[in-house]
């Protein structure tokens, strides 16, 4: 006998709603996770629902109303943290003694270390959006799910579905992997550390693996928490190249360590890596990402729109058509190069459409 995934998921959510309405938050919260239970193996499984529009009416519902049940989570997890802050502030009465041998001078170190690390953290999201980034749908859908969707509703991603630990973009150079991670950091809510290889390597013997360890740390500290860190493979080459120095083999290591634990407990930290290069990164290193996602370069229609981005500011006579021609003749062109096309043409109040020597401008 099949079960109606439907009328159930339905028969939940309209439960869930009476106990929000009177204020039972517990036991509409249960309710409405109960629900999507049955709405995901409707949505997933159920192949008789033949009227298409009544299934993206009910996609539509089940986002709206995890939104809804992830609002009452934050609020019951806010209740339950200040109710724990008072009894920790009741109970705290005494120090702790620092333990024998304790060094005053490490603690200092540590700050200094950590100190520099604080530039890192983006503490104002930089309002890159999804639809600001053209083309690249595939990969948008991918880290949305990926990234995204962990994080706004971590109670569907447990066990088996347990979210990524890691994820590397990858594919030529100018695709927009940056930007994405931009879109990324402004659409998940959780603390953002925005890193490149310089900002891990140090002239000083031993910092840069405590460098590496106190960024894991602090992200621990901070989760949820993505650490993206940029051109990953010109911070973790494969181990025995020529010319490899001491303190970049200490440096893998410390990162190997420290990324063999991500992941693991309730600390849901993930690391985001871009690499232009994904054969020239450590073996070791790159079995740690676990999630590979390949950023191409864009097709006709995004090459298109990334034009109308770069002149969106510019008055100009282009009109669809002459977007769209550009688009078809720029075959081969990453994201970067189509910016540098614009800049490259000549400056004029108004634009036509771009002459033949501006499309013969790009550099190798």
């Amino acid at each position: 006998m099949s079960v109606d995934f439907k009328g159930k998921g339905i028969e939940f959510v309209n439960s869930a709603v009476q106990e929000d309405e009177a204020e039972n938050y517990e036991k509409a919260y249960e309710l409405y996770v109960k629900a999507f239970g049955y709405f995901q193996a409707y949505l997933k499984h159920d192949k008789t629902e033949k009227n298409q529009s009544l299934r993206e009416i009910i996609r539509a519902k089940y986002m709206e109303y995890m939104t809804r049940a992830e609002a009452i989570k934050q609020m019951l997890d806010s209740v339950d943290s200040t109710a724990n802050s008072q009894a920790k502030a009741t109970g705290a009465t005494a120090t702790k003694a620092k333990p024998k041998g304790h060094d005053d001078n490490e603690d200092s170190d540590l700050e200094k270390v950590r100190g520099s690390l604080g530039g890192l953290i983006l503490e104002e999201k930089p309002d890159v959006k999804w639809d600001d980034v053209a083309g690249l749908e595939g990969a948008k859908e991918a880290l949305n799910k990926a990234v995204i969707l962990p994080i706004q509703f971590p109670q569907f991603f447990t066990g088996a579905r347990k979210p990524w630990s890691g994820i590397l973009l990858y594919g030529p150079p100018g695709t927009g992997k940056s930007y994405l991670a931009k879109a990324i950091a402004t659409e998940a809510d959780s603390t953002f550390f925005a890193v490149s290889s310089s900002d891990l390597v140090s002239t000083w013997m031993g910092d840069s693996e405590k460098l590496v360890s106190q960024l894991f740390a602090l992200a621990r500290e901070r989760a949820p928490s993505i650490v993206f860190i940029d051109e990953i493979d010109s911070l973790c080459s494969a181990r025995g190249d020529s010319g490899e120095s001491e303190a970049a083999r200490h440096i893998k290591t410390e990162f190997l360590v420290q990324m063999q634990g991500v992941g693991k407990g309730d600390k849901r930290v993930l690391v985001l890596g871009a690499t232009n290069m994904p054969h020239n990164l450590d073996q070791a290193v790159r079995r740690r990402f676990d999630k590979r996602i390949y950023i191409p370069l864009p097709e006709a229609p995004a090459r298109s729109a990334m034009l109308k981005i770069h002149l969106k500011d510019t008055p100009h006579n282009l009109r669809k058509e002459d977007f769209d021609m550009l688009g078809a003749k720029l075959e081969g062109f990453s994201g970067s190069d189509c910016a540098a096309l614009v800049r490259h043409c000549p400056a004029s109040s108004q634009i036509t459409p771009i002459p033949q020597f501006c499309l013969s401008s790009r550099t190798p």
